[in-house]
C-alpha cells in the first residue's frame, strides 16, 4: 500500500446495503467497527469508507460523500503540504488514532487518518479485493489546478476526475479493467458514453468507467 491512499467517505443511511453494493463490484471490507456504523473497504487502488450518517458527529447526511485519505506518517505529509503552500495544517489525536486536518482548495477541510496497528474496538478482515478495480472520485465545482497541486503534494497517483457544478461536491466513481458488460450482468445499470451508470442504495449516482 502506498504512503497516501485516497479514501472517499460516504455517509450512508444503510451501511450494510452500501457494503453489499460495493462488494458486488469487487471491493472488500478491510476494517469495521465492532459496534457497527463504520467500514472501510479496499480495491486494487484506493479505498472507500462507509459511515452511518445517523451517528455522524459532523452532521454528515445520507448520500453525502466527502474526500478523505489514509497515510503512513502524518508528520511527513504535514511537511509536504506546508511546502506546497497549504499551511492550515493540524495533527491531533482521536480515540482511534492520529489525524491530520488541512484546509485544501476551495476552502474544503480534508481529514487524513494515520494507519495504526492498534485496532481496539475494530475487526480486521483478510481483504482480497478485485485488483481490476480502483477508486476514482469525481469532483464537481472544484478548482482543478489547485486540487491537482494538492494531490501532487500528497503524492497521490490515483486518477481523480473533474466536472462542472455549482459548488464543490464529491461523487463516488470507480474505474475497472473488467468488461463493463460483465459488470452489468450482476448489477443493474445504464450504459452511457461515460461508462456504466448505477444508482447506489443511498440513491446516489455512481459511474463505473472502463
Amino acid at each position: 500500500m502506498s504512503d497516501v491512499v485516497i479514501r472517499p467517505l460516504r455517509f450512508t443511511a444503510d451501511v450494510e446495503a452500501m457494503r453489499a453494493f460495493l462488494e458486488s463490484l469487487g471491493l472488500r471490507s478491510r476494517i469495521e467497527s465492532e459496534r457497527g456504523g463504520w467500514v472501510d473497504m479496499v480495491t486494487g487502488d484506493g479505498m472507500v469508507a462507509l459511515h452511518d450518517a445517523a451517528s455522524s458527529s459532523t452532521g454528515g447526511q445520507p448520500g453525502q460523500t466527502s474526500l478523505s485519505f489514509e497515510a503512513d506518517k502524518l508528520d511527513d505529509v504535514k511537511d509536504r503540504l506546508e511546502q506546497a503552500g497549504f499551511t492550515e495544517v493540524t495533527v491531533f489525536d482521536e480515540a482511534y488514532g492520529r489525524v491530520l486536518s488541512v484546509t485544501g482548495p476551495d476552502d474544503v477541510v480534508i481529514w487524513i487518518d494515520e494507519r495504526t496497528e492498534d485496532l481496539y474496538g475494530y475487526k480486521l478482515h483478510d481483504a482480497n479485493p478485485d485488483e481490476r478495480w480502483s477508486v476514482t472520485p469525481y469532483l464537481t465545482g472544484a478548482d482543478e489546478d489547485a486540487w491537482r497541486r494538492f494531490l501532487a503534494a500528497l503524492t497521490v497517483g490515483t486518477t481523480v476526475r473533474f466536472g462542472p457544478g455549482p459548488a464543490f461536491a464529491v461523487r463516488l466513481d470507480l474505474t475497472t479493467t473488467e468488461d463493463l458488460d460483465e459488470v452489468a450482468r450482476r448489477v443493474e445499470g445504464t450504459r452511457t458514453e461515460a461508462g456504466l451508470e448505477l444508482t447506489d442504495p443511498d440513491g446516489q449516482l455512481v459511474v463505473i468507467h472502463g
